[in-house]
């Protein structure tokens, strides 16, 4: 864990200069920069949604810094805003919503995730943003509400209530997922194309694409790991 930014709103707010503006524009990122979930949804009326998780990806074979901004970090305690992310791994950034009131409600901000490569020294070589919006209630929570209790009926046209909870993975999927989540690992971390200090054959190799796939896809089966 690197260091965080919880309590330090004003000094950010200076350092950064973006308390209540909005971020420059982004150009065409030279390094393309992976980041899940692409934005945040806080509720004011669901207090187990004030915290979120960011992860950053690094497909790549070398070590890259990284930074968080924020366009109104007052509002936002982020743990580990800036850090390096190891060669064919990832991390995740908590960040939590310190003024969740329906008052801010429909407003959005963005957080801005800058990479550059450890020891370049040569600024951000690569950004991404991410919107950050707090709505009043849940989806859920706000089609109840629409109904009077007093007169509501069971809907005979609707999706059967368990569609909505997590059921557990058959055996035979579980196995399935697990074989693709070691495939995914093994190809994040096989040696890219060129590598001349890779001792593998150059039939093992694989492209940056490949990687990039990998990487994804092991996103996709931690979420599904999480929900079931």
């Amino acid at each position: 864990m690197q260091r965080g930014v919880p309590g330090r709103a004003e000094e950010e707010d200076e350092k950064r200069g973006s308390a209540g503006l909005p971020l420059p524009s982004t150009s065409r990122s030279p390094l393309p920069v992976f980041v899940f979930p692409p934005a945040l949804d806080f509720f004011a009326d669901d207090q187990s949604s004030h915290k979120q998780v960011l992860t950053i990806y690094n497909p790549f074979p070398r070590v890259l810094r990284y930074k968080v901004l924020s366009t109104a970090p007052s509002r936002y305690v982020v743990t580990d805003a800036d850090g390096a992310v190891r060669p064919n791994s990832c991390i995740d950034i908590v960040i939590r919503h310190r003024d969740a009131h329906p008052r801010h409600c429909g407003t959005t901000d963005k957080f801005r995730v800058e990479v550059w490569e450890e020891g370049a020294g040569r600024g951000p070589a690569g950004r991404k943003d991410i919107a950050a919006a707090l709505h009043r209630t849940k989806p859920q929570a706000r089609e109840r509400g629409a109904r009077d209790p007093g007169l509501w009926r069971p809907p005979s046209r609707i999706f059967p209530t368990r569609q909505g909870f997590p059921r557990p993975l058959s055996p035979g999927l579980f196995g399935l997922y697990v074989l693709v989540g070691l495939a995914s690992l093994l190809v994040l971390m096989l040696p890219l194309h060129g590598d001349p200090r890779s001792v593998l054959h150059e039939n093992l190799h694989v492209s940056v694409v490949q990687k990039l796939v990998a990487a994804y896809v092991l996103g996709l089966l931690t979420m599904v790991f999480l929900q079931g």
